[in-house]
């Protein structure tokens, strides 16, 4: 399968950074912590314009207008305090704010993921005309990323609307409802196919390691300048 140049990628599906968590367990702001050097915000930003998209971003609990334009959870479903309902919220906002077939999703918190992943999944969803599409890895399904069509709009409203507000269980009711399969690519048989690999080299567990504590920013550090020392 051979992927689309950049503008196609940009033509076919826009790009979203969900910002909007609470970062209880880091105990600051998540997006404005420094990871090598950069804040996560920055991380996530890279990572979409490498994969051809020039993204969004969605949810943000703090003013992050100054790296990127943003938009706010729908009001209506918030109230006037805006309290975040989480990643599903800042979904649907995409969703309706988005002009393009399909929106991709990137967390603040997963900033060691390779771009051609991210190229990746948009191309194959384009192929495959899939409702949602997301990946595994050892066997595990991740929430995030994950590249959703406009159709299912609606669907994951009802589901925000409702007390189940989770995103995995919300992207199986959007694909059923539009009579779709949930296909899952795992990520180590992109990795064998040459479909994704990571510019630094590092492993697909690391890939999706979630920056959510100040023990898991250290572990990421780790890893990072590890993988520096190695490469000097």
């Amino acid at each position: 399968m051979s992927l689309p140049h950049c503008d196609a990628v940009n033509a076919a599906a826009e790009g979203f950074i969900l910002a909007g968590g609470q970062s209880s367990r880091m105990g600051r702001d998540k997006a404005l912590v420094n990871l090598a050097g950069k804040p996560l915000i920055q991380h996530a930003l890279a990572i979409l314009r490498s994969s051809g998209l020039e993204p969004r971003i969605a949810g943000a609990m703090s003013d992050l207008s100054s790296f990127a334009p943003t938009l706010r959870d729908d009001p209506s479903l918030t109230g006037p305090t805006h309290s975040s309902l989480g990643p599903l919220a800042g979904i649907c906002a995409a969703l309706a704010s988005g002009t393009a077939q399909y929106a991709v999703f990137l967390p603040i918190d997963l900033p060691l993921l390779p771009a051609s992943l991210i190229t990746y999944l948009v191309h194959h969803a384009l192929v495959t005309e899939s409702a949602i599409t997301a990946v595994s890895v050892a066997g595990f399904i991740q929430t995030f990323p994950v590249v959703i069509h406009r159709a299912g709009l609606d669907f994951l409203q009802s589901c925000l609307r409702s007390n189940d507000r989770n995103c995995l269980r919300a992207f199986r009711v959007a694909a059923e409802a539009l009579s779709q399969a949930f296909p899952i690519q795992p990520v180590e048989v992109l990795i064998q196919s040459g479909q994704v690999s990571h510019p630094q080299g590092l492993p697909a567990g690391d890939w999706f390691l979630n920056i959510n504590s100040p023990q898991e920013l250290a572990r990421a550090e780790t890893i990072l300048g590890q993988k520096r020392l190695q490469v000097s």
